[in-house]
């Protein structure tokens, strides 16, 4: 190597390199800028699927929230025509008849709603839900036989009663909040406060004052 082919190589290991780093900074920021554009893109197609499901769900969400509402108030009503007989308290019994009642009228004008609403049949309702409902059912059907042969039925049937109030409250409430139908709304709104009511009797039973 002569002299001048040595100053032209220092001259080009010593050029300065182009602002951004030459062709690779130019690919790494070209590179940058479409990952930024694909993961707001990516996001934005997220939130457009989640608000799709949640506005199609709620279509056929109010109609599953009625059916396990009424599956729930059917089977209570059945647990409390079976064991109301056998709790002492009179004021027990009575405030179980009274949501005995409830239960009912509320269950036949959901029936009627549905009925109006998706020309409901019983066997409309899915072998899973049915057979959920049953689950919970059976559970309380036996907490309540075991305190009957006990000798603690009031006590026993007392609690889970306010506590079967208190659930069916809850799902009334979130199928109000579901519902933009106003007949519905206010069919659950009068059964709302009549559960209320005798929620708290329930829940502040003494056999103490019996």
């Amino acid at each position: 190597m002569d002299g001048q082919q040595y100053l032209q190589q220092i001259a080009e290991s010593n050029r300065p390199m182009p602002k951004g780093g030459g062709k690779g900074g130019i690919s790494r920021l070209l590179s940058s800028k479409f990952l930024l554009v694909g993961a707001i893109g990516l996001g934005l197609l997220i939130v457009i699927i989640i608000i799709g499901a949640i506005l199609g769900g709620n279509k056929g969400g109010v109609k599953d929230l009625s059916y396990e509402l009424k599956l729930h108030l059917d089977n209570t009503t059945g647990v409390i025509q079976e064991y109301q007989q056998f709790v002492k308290s009179s004021e027990l019994r009575s405030n179980s008849a009274s949501l005995q009642g409830v239960l009912s009228n509320t269950s036949r004008d959901l029936t009627s709603y549905l009925e109006e609403q998706y020309d409901f049949k019983d066997n409309d309702i899915s072998k899973a839900m049915g057979e959920e409902a049953e689950l919970a059912r059976n559970e309380l059907n036996n907490e309540l036989f075991e305190a009957k042969i006990n000798g603690i039925l009031d006590r026993i049937f007392a609690h889970k009663m306010a506590y079967e109030t208190s659930l069916l409250m809850a799902e009334e409430e979130q199928l109000a909040n579901n519902s933009g139908d106003e007949a519905l709304t206010e069919l659950l709104d009068t059964s709302y406060q009549s559960l209320e009511n005798l929620y708290n009797k329930f829940n502040d039973f003494s056999e103490t004052n019996n």
